[in-house]
């Protein structure tokens, strides 16, 4: 029994997130070079599939990091909570914004007098 004022080695935890984070990274390049075609050619709002799936990996990949990195695993729920669902409300929100810009700025360019100058 480990007492109050010793060290634990956490090396087996940290595998762990590595592991975890490592293969979330791996799904993502391997989805990014093969492209696969039932993903890439379905499109729902004016985004493809594959793309909603490299966000979603993307914001698990984040919460993952939260939890583990910022001990996120040891306080309290309402904490745990206040903490992950802002951030995680404000990724979703940012992640919006710049699609819906970026949409809008591609079809101002695609449909007007402007010329991509970029």
């Amino acid at each position: 029994m480990a007492s109050e004022g010793t060290h634990q080695s956490n090396t087996k935890k940290i595998w762990t997130v590595f592991a975890i984070l490592s293969i979330i990274t791996l799904v993502e390049v391997v989805l990014g070079i093969i492209k696969p075609e039932s993903l890439h050619q379905v499109y729902i709002y004016g985004l493809s599939l594959l793309n909603y799936i490299f966000i979603i990996l993307t914001i698990a990949k984040a919460y993952y990091i939260m939890w583990s990195f910022m001990h996120l695993e040891h306080e309290k729920k309402s904490f745990q909570w206040s903490v992950a669902g802002v951030l995680g409300f404000l990724c979703v929100y940012l992640i919006t914004l710049v699609l819906i810009e970026g949409n809008y700025i591609y079809d101002v360019f695609q449909s007007s007098q402007y010329k991509w100058i970029f």
